[in-house]
């Protein structure tokens, strides 16, 4: 099968489509055809391995899991003996950062895993993006507690965490603004934020306005810059570790020394949470914001895309047409 094979970190170049096995499910998993994925930032930081910790996780020398790819959207072709919620046929998507394996023609799959049945009338390019920012953005939205009523602003509201954390939070009911480029203000509009931040025109963590939460889905603020903005007992989450890492840190102390706080809460997704991301897209509450679409073959390219930092919402790759 045709699939991206990487046998080093790196830059976008160490990534080359190549020819290898296919994949044997287990007993419990299932054999999927991959029809789309994406291209994303957790698949950048696992290539690159700029932040030295992720080697712990996918090897420290050279890389353990050879082809990436940790969304994917694609078809049953195949399970092992003990599986019995799918069937061959069955159109599924879902989400992988152990393994990955979303960047090649056909995987596999737990079948209690993070996966679900694609929503019916969506495509598969549709559905592949619905795991990857949705599940970083819900994360950090369950850690801090929000709740209905409250007042938020994402800063990045255009990113594949920020356009999904918009989404989630207006279907709780939250008061959500939301900062982004000024081309982009009314897309993130759509998206359900009550008031938008041009950054190109004014700075955010300069507003009369307080916060519950700041979520800095791009991880190009601070916690010093941002608490003038939050209330007595506002929090500061981020998607980066911050300058010299310290978000973790500040994680650790900021309860301890004030009301306002900082969370850097890990981020984990399960079968229930992809299927709770089925039934707000079913129901229209949730749709995956798509920048643009490339082949396999043009996968150095997208990687350089994604880098630049300038996507809007997410990156698809065409694994089968």
């Amino acid at each position: 099968m045709k699939a991206i094979v990487y046998t080093k970190y790196g830059p976008p170049e160490v990534a080359q489509l190549t020819e290898i096995d296919m994949p044997v499910p287990k007993d419990d998993e299932l054999l999927i055809e991959v029809y789309a994925s994406t291209v994303n930032r957790t698949d950048c930081g696992f290539r690159s391995a700029e932040y030295f910790i992720v080697r712990f996780f996918s090897g420290l020398i050279v890389p353990k899991n050879k082809v990436l790819g940790c969304e994917f959207a694609g078809e049953v072709v195949g399970m092992g003996k003990n599986v019995g919620r799918y069937k061959k046929g069955d159109r599924v998507f879902g989400f992988n950062e152990v393994n990955f394996g979303g960047h090649a023609e056909y995987l596999t799959a737990k079948e209690n895993g993070p996966i679900a049945l694609i929503p019916e009338g969506w495509t598969f390019e549709e559905a592949a993006p619905l795991t990857e920012g949705v599940h970083y953005a819900y994360s950090n939205i369950k850690a801090a507690g929000i709740q209905k009523g409250q007042r938020v602003l994402i800063n990045g509201g255009t990113g594949a965490i920020g356009s999904a954390a918009i989404q989630l939070l207006k279907s709780m009911g939250v008061e959500v603004t939301a900062v982004c480029h000024s081309k982009d203000i009314n897309l993130v509009s759509s998206l359900g934020a009550e008031k938008v931040i041009d950054y190109t025109k004014e700075d955010f963590t300069k507003l009369d306005i307080l916060f519950d939460v700041v979520f800095d889905a791009v991880g190009k603020s601070s916690f010093g810059k941002c608490k003038a903005i939050l209330k007595d007992k506002g929090i500061y989450m981020s998607t980066e570790l911050g300058k010299m890492s310290q978000n973790p840190f500040l994680a650790l102390i900021t309860p301890w020394l004030g009301a306002k706080k900082v969370l850097f809460p890990l981020p984990t997704i399960t079968q229930k949470d992809v299927l709770y991301f089925r039934e707000l897209a079913m129901a229209g509450k949730l749709k995956p914001v798509i920048d643009r679409k490339y082949p396999m073959e043009r996968i150095v390219e997208a990687y350089r895309y994604v880098e630049t930092g300038q996507k809007v919402g997410n990156v698809l790759l065409t694994i089968k047409a």
